[in-house]
């Protein structure tokens, strides 16, 4: 395969001026052409800084008396499988290519433009403990100027392109057919189930998922009339049972039972794109943003490499996926709600300025130094590392919010939620690949961007929707709070 650099603008030099970040000493420097606009043949090689140079910039929160220090590691693979798309269900519901840049997905088998909580649920999924999550973040690649790349070890081969037009059209239904909508249970549970009660409530969690799965896939098959007989009464009523062997397991205990009987109303909802409130659909404001993106955006074109405009060369597969739930420095955390929505970075800080944008580069073995602006360049012997701590503040309601970011939002620098939120456990998501050193100093590997973003090191992202069953959540949140060391 022939890759070729193009040139093409940056990011003005006045505006990188403005949102330019230190990390540890080291600024980005454009290069100007006359008209303002920096120029780039592949990757600005300024935007790359020998770590080793980099003073350490990493300060982490002092822990409590009552820090919960468990973690929860999930193993959903390295994308063996080879999921790309260049679509984000979350920030650009129903546009496909709306991204304009690859993603590397695990975790959820389905995940396309049009995912929906219900085709979510219903896909299979590369976590070998049945997480049904969606992990996803643009992908890395290595260019060459002038050589055919040769495909070498840690070097994404493309998959074979597959016919997903079934797919999409069975994911548009799913998203315009009712909804049965229920309440979450998990994150209704206090921080500390007590432990001999644990066993017994996780298998009625598993009884909630059962009993409201078969109710929704009986709401395809009864009409609108008898929604309310055949469907919410009986659902609610089998809920009510479940919820209340729940309290009584507290109870036995001796201990305060919380109130669960709110978790057994459920409704039928039917789609009109009224608004946000179950994740499925979006606010008017983000509604037009994705029109406009629909009227404007050109499918990609389609190649066996899995190239797009902007955006090409030799896919690098991470050597490590690592997946792991944290707990907070100042205190318990509670649940995370299914169909939970979160966002990590700005794929447009370039444009947006660095409000939301997250240091995330560094390299194995110096962790304490993360470029935000930069691609570090490892000494031998030392990997290429990126690392994601999502946000981890829920407002205690919300799946998702219009700018989906209001609804969950970074703790304080002392790791404290802001009044009014709930710590959940903070996902963080490390990214380990093998990038050769010559192809570090020679600035020739990049992050997939929005093409205008070019590669910028300060639009790295990532993507996490919750789609963990509640019994699998419950363990989560009781490994963190309970310090243990968890891995499925």
């Amino acid at each position: 395969m022939a890759i070729h650099r193009r040139k093409s603008t940056i990011w003005l030099t006045a505006a990188a001026a403005a949102m330019a970040v230190v990390a540890g000493g080291a600024a980005v420097v454009a290069i100007s052409s006359s008209d303002g606009a920096a120029l780039a043949d592949g990757a600005d090689k300024s935007l790359f800084v020998d770590i080793t140079k980099v003073k350490p910039n990493v300060k982490k929160p002092k822990p409590e008396n009552d820090a919960t220090t468990g973690t929860f590691t999930v193993d959903c693979g390295r994308n063996e499988n080879g999921h790309f798309n260049p679509d984000n269900f979350i920030a650009q519901p129903g546009v496909r290519n709306g991204a304009q840049h690859l993603h590397d997905y695990v975790g959820n088998l389905s995940t396309n433009a049009d995912s929906n909580n219900k085709s979510l649920q219903r896909a299979g999924t590369t976590c070998k403990n049945g997480d049904k999550s969606a992990y996803f973040w643009p992908v890395v690649r290595i260019i060459d100027e002038e050589e055919e790349a040769e495909a070498g070890e840690g070097q994404e081969q493309a998959p074979p392109k597959k016919d997903d037009k079934a797919q999409q059209e069975k994911d548009k239904a799913d998203k315009a057919a009712p909804t049965l909508e229920c309440p979450d249970v998990a994150s209704l549970l206090p921080e500390d189930v007590p432990e001999a009660a644990q066993a017994e409530i996780d298998r009625e969690l598993e009884n909630i998922e059962k009993v409201t799965g078969e109710a929704e896939k009986k709401l395809e098959q009864t009409k609108a009339q008898d929604r309310d007989n055949v469907i919410v009464g009986p659902t609610r009523e089998k809920r009510a049972a479940i919820l209340n062997r729940m309290m009584l397991a507290f109870s036995r205990q001796g201990r305060q039972a919380p109130d669960l009987n709110p978790a057994a109303a459920c409704a039928v909802k039917d789609q009109n794109n009224a608004g946000i409130d179950d994740g499925s659909e979006n606010s008017d404001a983000a509604q037009a943003e994705g029109t406009e993106n629909k009227k404007n955006q050109n499918n990609p074109e389609e190649n066996a490499e899995n190239e797009l405009e902007g955006n090409e060369g030799e896919i690098q597969r991470p050597a490590v996926v690592d997946l792991t739930f944290r707990g907070s420095p100042t205190g318990k955390v509670v649940a995370m709600p299914k169909f939970l929505r979160v966002l990590y970075g700005d794929a447009k800080a370039g444009q947006n300025g660095p409000k939301n944008a997250k240091a995330s580069w560094t390299c194995t073995g110096f962790e304490d130094k993360v470029l935000m602006d930069k691609y570090p360049i490892c000494p031998q012997g030392s990997k290429v590392k990126r690392v994601h701590d999502f946000p981890s503040c829920w407002d205690g309601k919300n799946i998702d919010s219009a700018n989906h970011r209001d609804h969950i939002v970074f703790p304080d620098q002392n790791g404290k939620c802001k009044q009014g939120f709930k710590a959940v456990p903070q996902l963080r998501i490390s990214l380990t690949y093998d990038i050769p050193l010559d192809v570090q100093k020679d600035g020739r590997y990049l992050v997939d961007s929005f093409p205008e973003e070019e590669h910028n090191p300060l639009t790295d992202h990532d993507d996490f929707a919750n789609v963990m069953s509640q019994k699998i959540m419950n363990r989560l949140v009781n490994c963190v709070n309970t310090g243990k060391k968890c891995r499925e």
